[in-house]
């Protein structure tokens, strides 16, 4: 196969220029980002490392193919036609998924089994009819994806969601998904050796995302990816990848990183998380409510994802919520804050017009990153 493969990071709506950033940042050049992903083209021993390294794309996908089609035979002729043989072996395990929209092949069920149908033909000529369907082997999940009659194909490098850190053994009912915690604190100017809170942490992602920044902690050390067994893959990538994380983490780097809550239960949860991260006591973790916020120090970040007050029963107290964060931080106007809501209404409760707000989903719910700056003293 050519020593070259074409990867896409897919990522949520609003982050694609977080992930086309790690991507370049990996030192990967040829990059294109379009809605919700980030293509590039890199090594095969990209995989390994972008797996292991990208904080804010949701999954890694080789792309197998890309072409039109507008009636099943050109959907199997064109997929057909695509070298699967130098990816899925020849006792594979091949599921085909696939979505469809705005195309005339609107029928998903019918698009899967065509698609597998075809992939099995392609393989049949490699490995011979008796042995193709055995599929006792590696995993290779394929994405048929149509979108405006253009067929993508591609195969999940990653398994679980890259959000799965492996660290999370417990959460509160909305939990922010790790991915978009690390692209809040990256869009901030946040440095290692700066003090940094999360008043409304519930079980602990933002403070955790921001250690694993802070000491430059691969955030995929800790699981498992589906392309760990490929067999073009040379393990020699993969031990590479896992090495350059362990070289490149910091962990002698000190943080000041704390995170608060009302609720003693999430203050559990999140120290748990926490030690499963393997940060030990590196966070501060403590239960309080954010209106006895009372820093020690002149400058800092604070970053938070409060509760949205989305039920009836609920705005009220959110509302003065916000109101007690406004009426605090305006003692401490060198302080940074960035706030992550679905409140429209969160400007005038907290008193003071953002510097800069950025549009992002928080997986359905749109809502806004308010960035209020610091005064510099």
């Amino acid at each position: 196969m050519s020593s070259n493969v074409t990867l896409i990071a897919t990522a949520a709506m609003g982050i694609e220029a977080f992930v086309a950033r790690e991507v370049k940042a990996l030192g990967y050049e040829k990059v294109k980002v379009e809605n919700g992903r980030v293509i590039f083209e890199a090594p095969v021993s990209a995989i390994p490392r972008a797996n292991l390294w990208l904080r804010t794309a949701d999954r890694v996908r080789l792309l197998v193919g890309r072409f039109k089609a507008y009636s099943f035979d050109e959907l199997f002729e064109g997929t057909k036609e695509l070298p699967w043989e130098q990816f899925i072996t020849e006792d594979g395990e091949f599921p085909v998924v696939g979505k469809s929209v705005k195309s005339k092949l609107y029928s998903v069920p019918d698009c899967q089994s065509i698609v597998k149908k075809a992939i099995v033909e392609r393989l049949k000529k490699k490995y011979g009819v008796a042995s193709i369907l055995k599929e006792t082997g590696a995993f290779y999940r394929v994405e048929a994806a149509i979108h405006k009659d253009e067929v993508l194909l591609t195969i999940d490098t990653s398994g679980s969601g890259l959000h799965k850190r492996g660290y999370r053994v417990g959460q509160g009912e909305a939990p922010l998904k790790e991915t978009l915690a690390a692209a809040l604190i990256q869009t901030t100017n946040w440095k290692a050796d700066q003090p940094f809170v999360d008043p409304f942490c519930g079980s602990g992602t933002i403070p955790i995302e921001a250690a694993l920044i802070g000491q430059n902690i691969a955030p995929g050390f800790n699981r498992e990816f589906a392309s760990e067994s490929w067999s073009f893959i040379h393990d020699s990538h993969w031990e590479e990848a896992f090495q350059e994380a362990e070289d490149s983490a910091n962990y002698d780097q000190p943080l000041d990183i704390t995170g608060s809550d009302v609720s003693h239960d999430m203050i559990s949860i999140a120290k748990k998380n926490a030690m499963e991260a393997g940060l030990g006591d590196l966070v501060k973790w403590k239960q309080m409510q954010v209106k006895d916020f009372n820093p020690k120090q002149d400058n800092g970040y604070m970053i938070g994802n409060p509760p949205y007050g989305e039920r009836m029963g609920d705005r009220e107290e959110v509302e003065n919520m916000y109101r007690d964060l406004g009426t605090i931080m305006r003692d401490y106007p060198s302080w940074s804050v960035y706030i992550l809501t679905s409140n429209e209404r969160f400007e005038d409760l907290y008193g003071r017009e953002a510097t800069k707000k950025r549009k992002l989903f928080n997986g359905f719910i749109k809502t806004d990153f308010y960035q209020f700056f610091g005064r510099k003293k």
